[in-house]
């Protein structure tokens, strides 16, 4: 027994250490970073002028696409995604408010740009990167979205982020 824990010790005192100041793994985001050509970009990024006034950055590029069948109709950001954005993603850091984040070139309580502010329409692809394809967002600390909601943005930023519904109109009349 004496043999084997002389062996152990450093093992145990790296993994003592890496519990007690506790362990983090975090992915790069590329979002936002400058760039001149797509080499500057690591997959899945590209290099493009998406935001106004920002010159060239990298950016996911996810274009819309078909939605499946069985899932039902496309999500809106009125009915389904705006709730989720405010749910877990406007409070403090997306919003009006962005203590948490410090980023004030883009909102996520409105759909559309305003003045040079993106809104979640611009943001879709961004949004499905980091909800559903990296999962990094919201951070861990923060309220996380269920599976199925993780699930309508996918649908929705697939979909071509669309706004609201404008079929039934009438009053279902």
């Amino acid at each position: 027994m004496k043999r084997i824990l002389p062996s152990l010790r450093p093992s145990l005192l790296g993994l003592c250490a890496v519990v007690a100041t506790g362990c983090t793994i975090e992915a790069p985001d590329f979002s936002g970073k400058s760039c001149e050509s797509v080499s500057d970009c690591p997959r899945p990024y590209t290099c493009v002028a998406a935001r106004p006034g920002a010159g060239r950055t990298c950016e996911v590029l996810n274009g819309p696409g078909i939605s499946d069948p069985n899932t039902g109709p496309v999500p809106t950001w009125c009915q389904d995604i705006q709730p989720i954005m405010a749910a877990n993603c406007v409070s403090s850091c997306h919003g009006a408010t962005t203590t948490g984040s410090g980023r004030t070139d883009f909102r996520l309580d409105v759909y559309e740009a305003d003045g040079g502010i993106a809104g979640a329409q611009l943001m879709a692809p961004r949004i499905h990167a980091r909800t559903v394809v990296f999962r990094t967002m919201p951070p861990p600390a923060s309220p996380q979205p269920t599976e199925e909601q993780r699930d309508l943005i996918d649908r929705w930023a697939s979909g071509g982020a669309p706004f609201c519904e404008t079929a039934g109109t009438d009053g279902g009349s």
